[in-house]
């Protein structure tokens, strides 16, 4: 019989001291490998949440050199897991700014991808008082990213991307079978969309997706809902962390997904592709 593969999703509440935040990422990451996950998912900005944005500049690395890549290609050597590495700033081409960069390292700790952050979360969100504009430090990327992983062709997504479906299926266009999308959403803009968001992205493409958040109240005053959680490609939720620092872990079935995606195949029935 096939052994199916475990990926597990790690949730924090990331603070503004990057060795705690190192050391419990690193603590999370062998508590779900030890359950048997071969592939984690570490929540954006996993490393670092300082009090304003603009203090993430100071932990700016150059592409390929620097404590946090470091970080994560140990890890993910040391405990022989795939590592999707959250979001790190590395430098952008703009002095003044940082890419939100997510790392993918393989299980001997070497990087097999990168993706910067495409949308940018510029928004007022009145009813708690709240006010995001990523785009005065992030700047943006402009590509998709989908991966070939012993897990299935992997898309890489973070956080805000989620509201722009046009992105996901590009990504089906290259292949995916499964997403991972690190991500920090808001307290209120998470209890609204959140489970949503993610739900859908996973039954309009038939995919896996992994779903690692922040998740509770931060020194800088914000508050992120959490909730990560594995989602199968019916949309059925498989496991899930409601609040606080935790993993899941489950199995990943790569012959029930062909099978809904052979008995339901609402990818074939597309009609308006998407342009290039």
């Amino acid at each position: 019989m096939k052994t199916k593969p475990k990926v597990g999703a790690v949730q924090m509440a990331t603070g503004p001291n990057v060795n705690a935040n190192l050391f419990e990422a690193e603590r999370l990451i062998k508590a779900a490998k030890d359950k048997g996950a071969s592939l984690v998912v570490l929540p954006e900005n996993f490393a670092f949440m300082g009090k304003r944005d603009q203090d993430q500049l100071a932990l700016r690395e150059e592409d390929g050199d620097g404590p946090l890549q470091a970080f994560l290609a140990r890890v993910a050597k040391q405990q022989g897991v795939w590592l999707v590495g959250g979001t790190i700033p590395l430098a952008a081409d703009d002095a003044g700014k940082i890419r939100a960069a997510c790392l993918v390292f393989d299980d001997r700790g070497e990087r097999v991808g990168r993706y910067d952050k495409v949308h940018l979360f510029d928004v007022c969100l009145p009813e708690g008082g709240e006010r995001y504009q990523e785009s005065a430090t992030i700047e943006p990327g402009d590509q998709t990213v989908v991966l070939d992983t012993p897990f299935g062709r992997m898309g890489v997504a973070v956080c805000y991307d989620l509201r722009f479906p046009e992105m996901f299926r590009r990504m089906l266009d290259g292949g995916m079978e499964i997403l991972a999308i690190p991500s920090s959403f808001t307290a209120i803009t998470g209890k609204a969309h959140w489970e949503t968001l993610v739900r859908a992205r996973a039954i309009e493409n038939l995919a896996y997706v992994i779903a690692a958040a922040q998740g509770g109240f931060h020194i800088n005053g914000r508050e992120t809902h959490g909730h990560s959680m594995i989602v199968d490609p019916w949309g059925t939720v498989l496991a899930q962390v409601p609040r606080g620092s935790g993993f899941i872990c489950c199995a990943l079935d790569d012959d029930y997904q062909d099978s809904v995606r052979r008995n339901f195949p609402t990818i074939d029935h597309r009609r308006l592709k998407c342009r290039a």
